[in-house]
């Protein structure tokens, strides 16, 4: 029995560069009009602000999609949004391989994507960077893509389980 396993995060360098501008400049506004007139804050407006800005810059950072191929099927979870792992079995899919896509243009960008508003005939996406995913194209017509950075491991792992595909 062959499996895949893959956990991929938000850890772009461009990303991680747009989240310390995004966090240096109000904390650089504040800190300059803290050292103009020091009464304009209170310590524990400073320790508020200072806070909620940190927690904000850094909620990206516990997103994580782990995605599973094993004899039961594709299973996916992207936490927070899935405290567990949602299963694909194989009986469920119709076709599924490996693909290059253009995340901004078919599915409007990255994370937990697709809906009546946006190119639903391409289905949802959940992806995390990049521009390869396992496309899936369910039994019942609907169709699934997940962001993957391991385009060989993961062919060779759906070759292996072909046979199951209803």
């Amino acid at each position: 029995m062959k499996i895949f396993n893959e956990e991929q995060r938000f850890n772009q360098t461009w990303l991680i560069i747009l989240i310390l501008i995004g966090t240096l400049i109000p904390l650089g506004i504040m800190a300059k009009e803290y050292t103009t007139n020091p009464s304009s804050f209170s310590t524990s407006d400073i320790i508020v602000f200072t806070s909620v800005i940190l927690v904000s810059a850094s909620i990206i950072f516990i997103f994580k999609l782990d995605t599973r191929i094993d004899d039961d099927g594709i299973h996916y979870k992207f936490f927070p949004f899935h405290w567990s792992f949602k299963v694909i079995r194989w009986n469920e899919i119709e076709k599924v391989y490996v693909r290059t896509y253009s995340a901004i243009s078919e599915y409007g960008g990255w994370g937990l994507r697709g809906s009546s508003l946006w190119k639903s005939s391409k289905g949802k996406a959940i992806n995390v960077s990049g521009d390869i995913g396992i496309q899936l194209e369910l039994i019942n017509g609907r169709k699934l893509l997940i962001g993957t950075q391991k385009r060989t491991e993961a062919i060779s792992v759906l070759k292996t389980y072909k046979e199951k595909l209803k």
